[in-house]
């Protein structure tokens, strides 16, 4: 008989809420079963956990939920694989080029920071320099 997850334990497992695996299965990322009365009763499966492991995988790598669905899904179809990697590929290429941009971006910040710096202390430094020398001509 295969291993079931009820959503407290993924959640647990995963350190996520019942309310953030729910929005998963909104998204379309997790497919449990049904159970108990009226179906109230999530029951999830090997799959469910092994595509909410790559769902956070993909979340750390800055892809989307949108985005990380569409490479699970293209994972579990029989198509080509080179279609699939290619795929993958194209999504790792935007969002590195995205990071890599914002790391300039930020690296200029730090620069522009950096010289307000250098210029404050200097400002100071004169500041501090001409209080002394009124203080030691009184």
């Amino acid at each position: 008989m295969a291993t079931t997850y009820t959503i407290s334990d993924l959640a647990r497992e995963f350190d996520l809420t019942n309310r953030a695996m729910r929005f998963y299965e909104d998204m379309g990322l997790l497919q449990p079963e049904r159970s108990g009365p009226g179906g109230r009763n999530r029951v999830y499966s090997g799959r469910d956990r092994t595509r909410l492991k790559l769902t956070l995988r993909a979340k750390r790598l800055g892809l989307s939920l949108t985005e990380a669905r569409d490479i699970i899904d293209l994972y579990e179809s029989p198509r080509d694989t080179g279609l699939q990697l290619e795929k993958f590929l194209e999504v790792l290429a935007r969002h590195r080029q995205q990071l890599e941009s914002q790391m300039a971006d930020l690296q200029a910040n730090l620069e522009e920071i950096k010289a307000h710096q250098r210029e404050a202390r200097a400002l100071l430094a004169r500041s501090q320099a001409t209080d002394a020398e009124v203080s030691h001509d009184r």
